[in-house]
């Protein structure tokens, strides 16, 4: 056949013309320089990015006419042979059909003789993995302590398969997946020096298909030159390569964001009817939606995300207006579901389905931000003991939740009839002014307003407290005693009389008055037996708890679930 593919006809012919190998061709170069180059190398990589290719340069940097030298001059004899692959001193060995252990005995046998013409006899191994364990043990010795004017080098995609005593003998060199950019930008020279006219974008899309392998994409773009005959279609492209196009994507998650769900069925049939393998959509989609996340992020982008400068720019676009947060959901929820897909008897069913979750997904607020609006709201209510404990099964820790409970006059008896007398309220200024106005001996001559002063201070102090006392009044007041009339429930009288509290009224009565007074509290009219209106109390209040949309919110953020509402006696 008279016809070259490409992938032959512009395979590199020097070092300088490998893509994106520096690290490995760099070193060859110095070794060469040097006159430290090893006598067995091993290359190894993904598929297509060089390694055959960079051990025939070598090869022919080693018996060039000029050699050895790092830029082989191509015109001699040796270098010709090398390159259509009839030197007779270089010998391309396929591993996979040459892996028992009588062609090694048989390769042993011929190191012994020197080469022909060339400086070196050079052994290629590619596949060198498919080797048999006895071949490797055969050839452990010669590849030790080879004669001066052999070499060896082995080329595999699978370094993991060959034995450490084979490794320990070789100086290895790994190959990298050539990035989009690099395989397009050779592929656009190729197209200007074959005369085809094709489209940028275009040849991103071979790039991205070909997955990091040079040659697979030289022969798809092989397979697009004949099919277009010269000028090829941009649009055809993609129905050309069965690959699904990147509009789908872009488009896809437009109408997440807008939460159209028509339009996603419809875009998921448009790819179910032009044949497209639902299975590698789904794989396509949790890409780009990872994608979306990196770039969201904004961190490293040209190096994390392998796509087009103008789509890395649309999809940064389409996620400006969205949380990272949400797309880390997103992102995870469509990871989980994947083996799901895979094997799913109806894929296209299963990512229907899939997408109607992900659109019910609310997108949630970051935890620094959740955390911020907690302490704004722990601080807001000013009670460093707390009046709420919330439990998860998210290790939700306690948290302080007032508003979730109604004001304290309203909670602490539904049921009492008996009418509270209004108290006049004072700020924290207007009470300093009036003890400083006021002593305490006058206040003490003045029941009613003692009493109002120390309920303000009190309820100020301590709310729980203070809407206790709300069921209290005042039966007597001296230089020496206070007693207070006490008409709430049993439960609320054991509340008022915890050393708590009690020693918290006989220090705001010392701080009014200016002097220790013995507090009294007289029962006469405590209900008995009141145990409905506690736990009627108590229902609601948790109620009130667990409808707090803040509690809502940290749930889902925590992904949580309550498991109980603790009230706290001051509360009662």
């Amino acid at each position: 056949m008279s016809y070259l593919v490409l992938a032959r006809k512009y395979r590199s012919q020097n070092f300088d013309q490998v893509v994106q190998q520096e690290h490995v061709t760099r070193t060859l170069t110095n070794a060469i320089k040097s006159d430290r180059v090893a006598h067995a190398i091993l290359f190894s990589g993904p598929r297509g990015t060089g390694k055959t290719t960079i051990a025939r340069i070598l090869a022919k940097s080693m018996n060039c006419k000029e050699g050895p030298t790092p830029v082989p001059c191509n015109v001699c004899s040796s270098c010709k042979e090398i390159t259509s692959g009839s030197a007779v001193d270089v010998f391309e060995i396929d591993g996979a059909s040459n892996n028992g252990v009588d062609q090694v005995r048989e390769l042993r046998g011929n190191v012994k003789y020197k080469p022909a013409h060339s400086p070196y006899k050079i052994y290629i191994i590619d596949e060198v993995h498919m080797l048999s364990i006895a071949a490797f043990n055969a050839l452990l010795k010669t590849l030790e302590e080879p004669p001066p004017h052999i070499m060896f080098m082995f080329a595999t995609t699978e370094p993991r398969k060959i034995p450490i005593t084979i490794l320990s003998r070789c100086q290895r060199h790994d190959l990298r997946r050539i990035t989009l950019e690099g395989i397009a930008k050779h592929m656009a020279s190729i197209c200007e020096n074959e005369g085809i006219k094709i489209d940028y974008d275009s040849l991103c899309l071979v790039a991205r298909e070909a997955g990091g392998s040079m040659r697979d994409a030289l022969s798809l773009l092989d397979q697009l030159i004949v099919t277009s005959n010269g000028i090829v279609d941009a649009a055809q492209v993609p129905d050309l390569l069965g690959t699904i196009d990147r509009k789908y994507m872009i488009g896809l998650f437009r109408y997440v964001i807008e939460n159209d769900v028509p339009a996603i069925f419809n875009m998921l049939d448009e790819i179910y009817s032009r044949g497209h393998d639902m299975k590698q959509f789904y794989a396509d989609l949790i890409e780009h939606f990872r994608n979306l996340l990196v770039i969201k992020m904004g961190s490293r982008v040209s190096q994390l995300v392998d796509l087009p400068e103008q789509e890395v720019e649309i999809l940064a676009g389409q996620v400006r207006t969205v949380s990272s947060s949400w797309l880390t959901q997103i992102f995870d929820m469509l990871s989980k579901e994947e083996s799901g897909v895979r094997f799913a008897a109806e894929p296209k069913l299963a990512i229907e389905i899939i997408m109607l979750r992900l659109l019910q997904l609310k997108p949630t607020l970051p935890i620094e931000t959740l955390i911020e609006k907690l302490n704004d709201l722990k601080h807001d209510l000013g009670d460093e003991d707390g009046s709420v404990v919330y439990e998860t099964r998210a290790t939700f820790k306690p948290v302080n939740e007032k508003k979730a409970i109604e004001a304290p006059p309203a909670i602490s008896d539904p049921t009492a009839s008996m009418p509270v007398r209004p108290m006049q309220q004072v700020t924290p200024g207007e009470t300093q002014d009036v003890m400083a106005g006021e002593t305490g001996e006058a206040l003490l001559k003045n029941p009613e307003l003692a009493w109002e002063r120390l309920f303000n201070t009190i309820i100020k102090k301590s709310q729980p407290l203070g809407a206790v006392l709300t069921k209290c009044s005042l039966k007597h007041i001296d230089e020496k005693e206070l007693i207070l009339d006490f008409s709430g429930n049993d439960y609320s009288l054991g509340m008022l009389k915890r050393k708590k509290n009690m020693d918290i009224i006989k220090k705001i009565c010392e701080q009014l008055f200016g002097r220790i007074l013995i507090v009294t509290i007289s029962a006469k009219d405590v209900k008995k037996n009141d145990k409905k209106n506690i736990r009627e109390t108590i229902n609601r209040m948790k109620e009130n708890a667990l409808n707090h949309p803040m509690v809502a919110e940290a749930v889902d953020v925590f992904q949580g679930k309550i498991v109980d509402v603790k009230i706290l006696q001051e509360d009662l």
